[in-house]
């Protein structure tokens, strides 16, 4: 079978006991760089020393047969560098071919930056929707804050510490100064800090400079931040794309906080004109 096993994102203390017997057992393991692999069996203390296979953005396309066919007749681990393979992480289509051919896929679960961050932000966990990894250039940045600008869940990005002002400053002018986020650095790790506040706090803030692993937590819309217009805007959308009208207007009333009868009677009005 394969295996996906989550590793420490920064804190070796954070290595379960399943990951570490797997460790000491693997025969093979396929990770996104095998010197990474290398380092923490010697952190680890294992002296076991398992067939590497390098399987990154780059080649996993082309090496995924090969690491299918190896699982139909014995385990493979699959790692990433830190955290759950497949989560903005080489192994996504590795998993997905693999459930194509029939090979059987389990997980050690571990780790997780996504949910580290969101757990120690302080914004509302009982929904959220992970972004991955923001884009460099700052108008597809803008572009992708627009996009999530009537988004009612928390949001979750992970961002370079070179660009985290920028992308802060981008988000307040898309998003509002008064959204509330939280920029988690260095977690888990000897100077692991939770920076909270709004994004105009926050931009202000990062204009010096951050330094480490960065995941930015952005709260999501909320009535007050939500106008009936933008409202009614998604309902439109999902009309378009084949629900009914009164379901669409109940579905974006309890997104949003918005009137579920204003939203209902704008649609009806908009159809009018």
């Amino acid at each position: 079978m394969i295996i996906l096993a989550a590793t420490p994102i920064g804190n070796l203390g954070d290595a379960s006991t399943r990951l570490v017997e797997a460790l000491s057992d693997a025969t093979v393991i396929a990770s996104e760089d095998t010197r990474t692999t290398s380092k923490l069996l010697n952190a680890l203390g294992i002296e076991n020393r398992p067939r590497l296979i390098a399987l990154h953005d780059h080649n996993e396309t082309t090496k995924s047969p090969e690491i299918i066919e190896l699982a139909k007749v014995q385990d493979v681990l699959v790692l990433s560098d830190a955290g759950m393979p497949t989560v903005s992480d080489p192994g996504f289509h590795l998993v997905e071919a693999a459930a194509a051919a029939g090979v059987q896929i389990t997980v050690i679960p571990g780790p997780s930056a996504v949910i580290t961050a969101l757990a120690v932000a302080g914004l509302p966990t009982d929904r959220f929707t992970f972004e991955g990894f923001l884009p460099r250039k700052s108008g597809e940045r803008t572009s992708v804050f627009r996009e999530l600008a009537r988004e009612s869940r928390t949001m979750v990005f992970f961002e370079s510490p070179n660009r985290i002002a920028e992308s802060l400053a981008d988000a307040r002018d898309e998003l509002g100064a008064e959204r509330l986020a939280a920029v988690c650095r260095e977690l888990t790790k000897m100077y692991e800090e939770v920076k909270r506040g709004s994004l105009a706090e926050l931009a202000d803030w990062a204009a010096d400079g951050v330094r480490g692993e960065i995941v930015l937590v952005i709260g999501g819309a909320t009535a007050a931040t939500l106008t009936l217009e933008d409202g009614l805007v998604e309902v439109q959308r999902l009309v378009a794309d084949g629900m009914r009208l009164k379901e669409a207007s109940t579905q974006v009333a309890e997104e949003t906080g918005l009137s579920k009868r204003e939203l209902y009677q704008a649609a009806l009005s908009s159809r009018l004109t």
